[in-house]
């Protein structure tokens, strides 16, 4: 198996699953939850399946107390509300003409979170991915410093950060789409997605640098692209299983999760099937890569 042979082959299609994302991405962006727009957000549950009917009819209280509703979307038995910022008073007000029209509704949920805080919340979702991506850099030149010639521990780091990248944008890229076309919400659980697929991601990127390392010891580096290939097709395997059995839990969770949790278990698929892409198919063979244009230099 020639996998750093074909390495510009599977650049050209990471290329074709991000191109779409990062258009959707500048062109729409992220459909941002109340977490970090600020507003609040009502649950409203029924004894039986909701129908359009309702939801309509849900829409038409809202504009009659004069809420401006962002957000209207049914799960089986349940509507999400999403308004601009209410207080309480405007909360039970609301609940009440709600009770008059519909004698099964209940108010399962209700939050508001302020637009300050909802800024807060996204320069520190911000900080996170940024601190996380400095300290993995960190950590890989540091643990690979005495890697042989003629790679580098710099390298490994740099390396693993673009198949992080990578990772991060096939999911916010997903998203930005989804939400466009299926209003899908970005909360903080997709931040903390996000933070859970670039700790797999790197972790399972380093499993092929560290047998890279290895064999670059054992092997010596005048043939560096296949030490590079020969150590991928010996953890391919590992990889492989690893992520699957990790996948398999997130289908069980999809399927029997419930709503609440739903997006942000999609987040985890998507990112964890790049990032066994990534570590494989773009991390390794980029090292290659920039061992090529480095001696073309010389």
């Amino acid at each position: 198996m020639n996998i750093i042979g074909r390495k510009n082959w599977y650049f050209g299609l990471s290329l074709l699953v991000l191109i779409p994302g990062i258009i959707a991405i500048f062109l729409w962006g992220l459909n941002l939850s109340i977490d970090f727009t600020g507003g609040s957000r009502l649950t409203l549950a029924f004894d039986n399946r909701v129908s359009e009917k309702q939801v309509e009819t849900v829409n038409i209280i809202l504009k009659k107390e004069n809420i401006k509703a962002a957000n209207i979307e049914k799960a089986d038995k349940l509507i999400f509300v999403r308004t601009a910022p209410i207080d309480s008073t405007q909360n039970n007000k609301l609940i009440n003409e709600l009770s008059r029209e519909f004698r099964d509704v209940r108010q399962q949920e209700f939050e508001t979170i302020g637009p300050v805080i909802g800024q807060e919340t996204t320069l520190n979702a911000l900080k996170a991915v940024g601190i996380a991506s400095i300290l993995i850099i960190l950590y890989i030149t540091w643990s690979f410093r005495g890697v042989p010639k003629p790679a580098s521990s710099f390298r490994f780091g740099i390396c693993a950060i673009i198949a992080l990248i990578h990772d991060v944008l096939v999911v916010v890229g997903v998203f930005a789409i989804l939400g466009h076309f299926f209003g899908v919400e970005v909360d903080s659980l997709f931040v903390t997605a996000i933070l859970t697929v670039i700790g797999f991601s790197v972790h399972d990127t380093i499993v092929v640098f560290d047998r890279i390392r290895e064999n670059l010891r054992k092997m010596g580096g005048a043939d560096f692209s296949k030490t590079v290939n020969e150590s991928i097709i010996q953890t391919i395997g590992r990889s492989l299983n690893t992520s699957l059995t990790v996948i398999l839990v997130l289908i069980a969770l999809l399927l029997f999760g419930g709503e609440s949790i739903r997006w942000f278990v999609v987040a985890l698929l998507i990112g964890i099937i790049s990032g066994t892409y990534s570590s494989i198919f773009n991390a390794s063979p980029l090292l290659v890569l920039w061992q090529e244009i480095s001696q073309r230099k010389k």
